[in-house]
C-alpha cells in the first residue's frame, strides 16, 4: 500500500488530465508493486510556476514546465521492483499523457509497518487488522 505524492506545475494539466495521470500511476503501482486493488492513497499538489524546481543533477536531462515529481512511500520493495517502477511509470505516462521522459522525477521512500495509521488513531499493521 504505497502513499503517492504527485506534484505538478499549476495550470499545465486540467482536472481530467490530472485524473488520467493519477490513474496511470495507480495502474503501474498495481502491476509492479503488486499492491492490492483497493489500496489507493494519492495526494496531488499543484505548484505555481517557478515553485517546482528540479535541476538535471549534471545528467543533461532537459526539463519543461510539464514536470511531474512523484514520491512513493512504501515498504518492502526490492531494487528490481523499484527499477521496474521507474521504467513502467516513464513508459506508461508517456503513452497515456504524452509526458516526456525528462519531465518525470520519481523518489521511492522506504518505511516500516509501524509507520502507518489508516485512521481511527490506530496502527492497523501492528494491531493485526492488516
Amino acid at each position: 500500500m504505497p502513499l503517492i505524492r504527485i506534484d505538478v506545475v499549476e495550470g499545465r494539466r486540467g482536472p481530467e488530465e490530472l485524473r488520467l495521470l493519477a490513474d496511470t500511476v495507480q495502474e503501474v503501482v498495481l502491476d509492479v508493486f503488486a499492491a492490492p486493488p483497493g489500496d489507493r492513497y494519492q495526494v496531488i499538489t499543484e505548484h505555481k510556476p517557478g515553485q517546482l524546481i528540479c535541476e538535471d543533477t549534471g545528467l543533461g536531462i532537459e526539463r519543461t514546465d510539464d514536470l511531474v515529481v512523484l514520491q512513493v512511500f512504501q515498504q518492502g520493495r526490492s531494487d528490481e521492483q523499484k527499477r521496474a517502477l521507474y521504467a513502467g511509470l516513464c513508459r506508461r505516462l508517456g503513452e497515456a499523457t504524452a509526458l516526456a521522459p525528462g519531465d518525470l522525477v520519481v523518489s521511492v521512500v522506504g518505511n516500516t509497518r509501524a509507520d502507518w495509521s489508516f485512521g481511527l488513531g490506530r496502527a492497523q499493521f501492528l494491531d493485526g487488522d492488516l
